[in-house]
C-alpha cells in the first residue's frame, strides 16, 4: 500500500511540474504576437545576420530566449565561430558579458549612436556608462545582460528595418518585447516603402507624358475660355505663325515694286 502511495505521489508531482512549463512557454511566445509573427521574426534575424531560418529556430529549440537570439548570432559573427560554440557558452551558464571578455569583443563594440540624449530606462543605464567615461576609457565599462541584448537589438532593428533609435528606444520603454519592435518596425517600414513607390510611380508617369510631347513638337496643354471650351495652343501658334510668314512675304512684293 505505500508503495502504492510513492508511485501515486510521484506521478502527481510529476504532473504538476509540468504546469508552470506549459505556462512559461505560453508567456514565452511573446502572447499577441502569433506564429506567424515569429516566423517573420525568425526570418529577419536570418537575414540581417546571413544565416540560415532554421540555424535561428535551432538555437531558439535549445532554449535561448526570442530576445537574447540576435545577441547570439551577433557574438558568433563578432568572434568568427559557430553560433552552436556561443549558446554551448550560454547554456553552460556564462553571462553575455563574460562571453564577450572570452573573445575580446570590448563595451565599444556594443555601443549605437544616436541623436538623442538618452537617460530613461531601460538604455539610460547603458549610455551613462558611455558619456561617463572618455572614449579611450570605454575598457572600463562592464555591461549587464539586459544591456547587451538592448543594445544589440536596437542596431538590429534601427539597421535592418531602416528606423531611428528613439523610435525603437521609445517602444522599448513602454515594455514591448523584441518580437514585438521587429513585428512593428517591419509594417512600419513596409509603409514608407508603399508610400514612395507609389509617389515615384506618379513622378515616372509625368516624366512619360513630357517626353512623350517632346517627341511630336507640340504642347498638348488645352487651356478654357470663358465659356469653359477647351482649345488647343498649338492651333493658335500655328495659325499665327503662318500670318506672319504671310505679312514677311508681302513686305518683300512690295520693297521689289
Amino acid at each position: 500500500m505505500r508503495k502504492k502511495l510513492v508511485i501515486l505521489s510521484a506521478i502527481f508531482l510529476l504532473f504538476t511540474g509540468s504546469i508552470p512549463t506549459a505556462a512559461a512557454s505560453n508567456v514565452d511566445l511573446g502572447v499577441s504576437i502569433g506564429s506567424e509573427g515569429i516566423r517573420g521574426f525568425y526570418l529577419a534575424v536570418s537575414n540581417y545576420y546571413r544565416v540560415p531560418e532554421r540555424e535561428v529556430v535551432v538555437v531558439r529549440e535549445r532554449g535561448i530566449h526570442y530576445d537574447e537570439l540576435p545577441v547570439a548570432f551577433f557574438i558568433a559573427t563578432r568572434a568568427h565561430v559557430a553560433p552552436g560554440v556561443i549558446v554551448d557558452l550560454r547554456l553552460g551558464g556564462m553571462s553575455w558579458w563574460d562571453i564577450s571578455v572570452r573573445y575580446g569583443i570590448g563595451p565599444e563594440v556594443y555601443y549605437v549612436p544616436t541623436a538623442v540624449v538618452v537617460k530613461n530606462p531601460p538604455y539610460g543605464k547603458a549610455y551613462g556608462h558611455y558619456k561617463k567615461h572618455p572614449r579611450e576609457q570605454w575598457n572600463r565599462i562592464v555591461l549587464q545582460d539586459a544591456d547587451i541584448v538592448n543594445m544589440v537589438n536596437l542596431r538590429y532593428v534601427s539597421e535592418h528595418y531602416n528606423v531611428p533609435t528613439e523610435r525603437v528606444m521609445k517602444m522599448r520603454e513602454q515594455g514591448k518585447d523584441f518580437v514585438t519592435i521587429d513585428r512593428t518596425a517591419e509594417k512600419e517600414m513596409k509603409g514608407k516603402n508603399r508610400y514612395k513607390m507609389d509617389e515615384g510611380k506618379y513622378a515616372k508617369k509625368g516624366k512619360k507624358e513630357s517626353k512623350d510631347d517632346r517627341k511630336k513638337g507640340k504642347s498638348k496643354e488645352v487651356y478654357s475660355d470663358d465659356h469653359g471650351s477647351g482649345k488647343d495652343k498649338s492651333k493658335n501658334k500655328d495659325w499665327k505663325n503662318e500670318q506672319d510668314k504671310g505679312g514677311k512675304g508681302k513686305g518683300k512684293n512690295k520693297d521689289k515694286d
